[in-house]
């Protein structure tokens, strides 16, 4: 799928899943409770164990479904971001912003997300061809950092990730966010097993966005 087709679907789903799991086994089936759940951009964090494994994985199952985007987050560096990549992840997304990481990125014509919390970062990412800004950690900020940095960057996507939840969904879309990262919030019934409360929650989430954006 092509990199500009990738941010174009990131921004219709309005969703992206953010997985950490204590195991392989419990990661993959948090994505299959999410996938369940209507959500399909989902993001194998690199604090997963065996990570790349995951990503490869679920890329081989998911090969012949174009909805599902299967990516690779928490990358710090740009060796990390090129062992995703061969694995199959199809975008990258990082807790900050490093330059060496997005040109790698653009090398490969791969989405990239780099996560920034200042203008300034925002302007480098932007100059360096990122499409989608993460906001990152969204929780320090609240909703209104969004409206807030579009006011001198109106032609910038942001995407908040950390602290997004059932309850605020909503104020970060409607305050302009394309979408939203979400984990712990999304994913809580793992940590005792009750995979159909993360189904039934990404059910929730889906509804939020899309009653948000109407």
């Amino acid at each position: 799928m092509k990199r500009l087709k990738m941010v174009q679907k990131i921004c219709e789903y309005g969703i992206v899943a953010v997985i950490r799991a204590s195991s392989k086994e419990e990661g993959v089936k948090v994505v299959e409770a999410v996938k369940k759940g209507g959500i399909n951009a989902i993001e194998v964090t690199m604090t997963v164990p065996g990570a790349i494994d995951v990503i490869s994985e679920l890329c081989e199952i998911y090969k012949d479904n174009e909805e599902v985007l299967i990516g690779a987050g928490t990358v710090l560096d740009p060796e990390t971001a090129r062992a995703c990549i061969l694995a199959g992840a199809k975008y990258i997304v990082s807790p900050s912003l490093n330059p060496e990481t997005v040109k790698l990125c653009n090398r490969y014509r791969i989405a990239v997300m780099p996560g920034i919390m200042t203008v300034k970062e925002a302007i480098e990412a932007l100059e360096l061809g990122v499409e989608v800004l993460k906001v990152f950690p969204g929780n320090a900020f609240g909703p209104s950092i969004i409206s807030s940095l579009k006011g001198p960057l109106p032609q910038a996507n942001f995407m908040p990730t950390g602290g997004v939840s059932l309850v605020n969904v909503k104020d970060w879309i409607k305050a302009g966010a394309i979408a939203v990262g979400t984990g712990g919030d999304l994913t809580r019934g793992a940590k005792t097993g009750d995979y159909k409360l993360v189904t039934q929650t990404a059910i929730k989430f889906v509804e939020a966005v899309r009653k948000a954006r109407s």
